[in-house]
C-alpha cells in the first residue's frame, strides 16, 4: 500500500487495512487465552506466578496466564543484561543499527496481530492500536537512522597548541550499562519500543518491564527482538507490578539507568531513588500532563470540534497529551460546544475490535470507577454536564468497562482543572481576552501538549507564550495528540518531563549516553 499509517492519517485509511486488521483478529482470537512466560538471558522463561487476564473489553474474555516476575527472576534478568553489557558496548555501530532494523522488518511483519493483540488487552480501537503498532517499527528505525547519521556522536577536537608533541583530543560518547525501561498501559508496545530501540543502539543493554495491566505487549516486542537475532541477555523482559519487579529495578545497583512512561507521583520517586545511591544515575521521564486548547473567536470551529473530540476521547482520553482544559472564547463559546456535542453524539462506544465503534473501554476496574468518582466531583462543586456521566451498564456493555464521553462547563477554582484524570473528560471554561486565556492555559505544574484555534496571525502568540513542549495549531487531526517519529518530537516541560529533551528528536539518544574526553599525545 501506497498509504502511510500515522495518527494523523489514520482517519480514512485503505479499506485493505480493514481486511488485514480482521485476518489478524480472527488469527489472534484463535489462541486464546494462552500461557505467557518471561523473556531472560535468551529464552523464554515459565513464570514461577502468573495470574489469569481478561479483556476489559469484555472480563468473560480470558486473555490467557500471565507471569508476575518474582525477586529471583528479576534478579536474573538484571544478571543477564549486566553479563552481555560488555560484549554489546563493543559490537560495531553498523552491527547495533543493522539488528535495529531487523527488529524493525521483523515487526513490521507482525503489525496486524500486535495490533489484533493491542485492542484485546488495552481497549483501542483498531485504527490507534494499527498506530501504534506501526510507531514501535518506526521508533527502531528513527533511532538506528539517527545514531548511524551522528556516527555514534564520536567528534574529533582540535589538537592541543603544544610544540614539540601532537597532543590529539577527541570526544566519544559511550553508553551506561543496564538500562531499565518501565512502559505505561496506554502504549504499552511503542513506548517500550521507544525506549529500549534508543537505550539498545547507543550500546546499553535492557531490561523492560510493562505496566501490570498490560504484560501481552511487552511480550510481544520481546519476541520481536528474540526473532530478529539479538545476543542473549541484550535485552530482557519481565512483568509484574511496579511495587515488587519495578521497585527492584530501581533499586539494583546494576541498573545503570531508567527511562519511565507514566504518574507525576511514580516518576518523581523513581528519580529521587536512582540519584540516591552511591552517584547518581540518569533518568527520563515522561510524566503526564493536562493539557490545555484555547480557541478564539477568529478559529474555524469545525476544525476545532474535530480536533478537541478526538484528542479529549480518542482512546477514552487515556493519553498523557490528551485534552482535558478547553478556553474558547465567550463570543464563539455557544457555536463550539455545540459541534462538539453533534460530534460527541455521533460516537459509537462499544467492542473496539468491531470497524462501527470508535471508542472503547477504558482500561480496569479502577479506571472505571474513578470515572464515577469524578463525574460527581463535577457535579457537586457546580459543573453543568453538556455531555456524558454515565457508566455502560446494559448489555453486552456491562462486561466491560465502558463509559460516556463528557463534556462539562466547569468553574474556574474547581479542583479538577488542576488533575490529570486520564479519562473522557474535557472541561470547558469561556474566556474573554487572549491573554486571560493563556494565563489559565499556563496555570498548571504539567507542560506537555497543547493545543490552538485561531487566525494565522494569532499562532506565534501562542507558540511564543504557551509553556508545554509539544503544541499543535489550527490541527483537525488532534488538538494535542499525535505525534510521530520523525515528524513530531514528544516530550514535556515543568512537571511533565525531567530532561528537556523529546522523544524521537535530535537530542533524544545522547540522554542515553555519557561523553568521554580523551587526550592522546604522540
Amino acid at each position: 500500500m501506497s498509504f502511510r499509517l500515522t495518527y494523523a492519517t489514520m482517519y480514512n485509511p485503505p479499506e485493505e487495512m480493514h481486511a488485514r486488521f480482521e485476518a489478524a483478529l480472527a488469527k489472534v482470537r484463535k489462541g486464546l487465552p494462552a500461557t505467557h512466560a518471561l523473556y531472560i538471558d535468551g529464552k523464554d522463561r515459565a513464570g514461577a506466578v502468573t495470574e489469569e487476564r481478561a479483556s476489559p473489553i469484555d472480563r468473560e474474555l480470558k486473555l490467557g496466564r500471565f507471569p508476575l516476575a518474582q525477586p529471583d527472576e528479576v534478579d536474573a534478568a538484571i544478571a543477564a543484561a549486566h553479563r552481555a553489557f560488555p560484549g554489546w558496548r563493543a559490537a560495531p555501530l553498523a552491527e547495533r543499527v543493522r539488528l535495529m532494523r531487523k527488529v524493525a522488518d521483523v515487526m513490521e511483519a507482525r503489525v496486524y496481530e500486535i495490533a489484533a493483540a493491542l485492542v484485546l488487552e488495552v481497549g483501542k480501537n483498531r485504527m490507534e492500536a494499527l498506530g501504534e503498532a506501526q510507531e514501535s517499527v518506526d521508533f527502531f528505525r528513527c533511532y538506528a537512522d539517527d545514531f548511524e547519521s551522528h556516527k555514534g556522536y564520536e567528534f574529533d577536537l582540535p589538537n592541543d597548541p603544544l610544540t614539540g608533541f601532537v597532543s590529539r583530543n577527541r570526544s566519544v560518547m559511550r553508553p551506561y550499562g543496564v538500562w531499565a525501561v518501565i512502559a505505561p498501559f496506554n502504549f504499552p508496545n511503542a513506548l517500550a519500543a521507544g525506549p529500549a530501540a534508543a537505550a539498545l543502539v547507543t550500546g546499553n543493554t535492557v531490561v523492560l518491564k510493562c505496566a501490570s495491566d498490560t504484560p501481552w505487549a511487552g511480550h510481544l516486542l520481546a519476541d520481536c527482538i528474540r526473532d530478529a537475532g539479538l545476543p542473549p541477555g541484550v535485552f530482557n523482559y519481565i512483568a509484574g507490578s511496579g511495587a515488587a519487579a519495578g521497585e527492584q529495578l530501581v533499586r539494583d545497583a546494576r541498573t545503570a539507568g531508567m527511562t519511565f512512561t507514566g504518574s507525576v507521583a511514580v516518576g518523581r520517586s523513581i528519580m529521587a531513588a536512582m540519584a540516591a545511591g552511591r552517584y547518581p544515575r540518569p533518568c527520563i521521564t515522561e510524566m503526564g500532563g493536562k493539557n490545555p486548547v484555547i480557541v478564539t473567536e477568529r478559529a474555524d470551529l469545525e476544525r476545532a470540534a474535530s480536533g478537541l473530540l478526538r484528542s479529549a476521547y480518542g482512546m477514552g482520553g487515556q493519553k498523557c497529551s490528551a485534552a482535558s482544559r478547553l478556553y474558547v472564547h465567550e463570543k464563539v463559546a455557544d457555536e463550539l460546544l455545540a459541534r462538539i456535542e453533534k460530534q460527541v453524539d455521533a460516537i459509537r462506544i462499544g467492542d473496539p475490535s468491531l470497524r462501527e465503534n470508535w471508542l472503547g473501554p477504558v482500561v480496569n476496574a479502577r479506571a472505571y470507577e474513578n470515572y464515577s468518582r469524578f463525574v460527581s466531583q463535577l457535579r457537586e462543586g457546580g459543573a453543568t454536564f453538556r455531555r456524558g456521566g454515565n457508566q455502560c451498564r446494559d448489555g453486552a456493555l456491562a462486561r466491560g468497562y465502558y463509559v460516556e464521553p463528557v463534556l462539562a462547563e466547569a468553574p474556574a477554582d474547581h479542583p479538577l482543572w488542576k488533575h490529570e484524570m486520564f479519562l473522557p473528560i474535557l472541561m470547558a471554561q469561556r474566556f474573554r481576552s487572549r491573554d486571560e486565556a493563556m494565563r489559565l492555559a499556563n496555570d498548571t505544574d504539567m507542560g506537555l501538549t497543547a493545543g490552538f484555534y485561531g487566525a494565522p496571525d494569532e499562532v506565534a502568540w501562542f507558540q511564543d507564550n504557551i509553556e508545554a513542549g509539544v503544541t499543535y495549531a489550527n490541527r483537525a487531526q488532534g488538538a494535542t495528540t499525535g505525534a510521530w517519529p520523525g515528524y513530531q518530537p514528544f516530550g514535556g516541560w515543568k512537571g511533565s518531563g525531567s530532561s528537556g529533551k523529546a522523544i524521537a528528536s535530535a537530542y533524544y539518544l545522547p540522554l542515553y549516553l555519557r561523553e568521554q574526553s580523551r587526550t592522546v599525545v604522540d
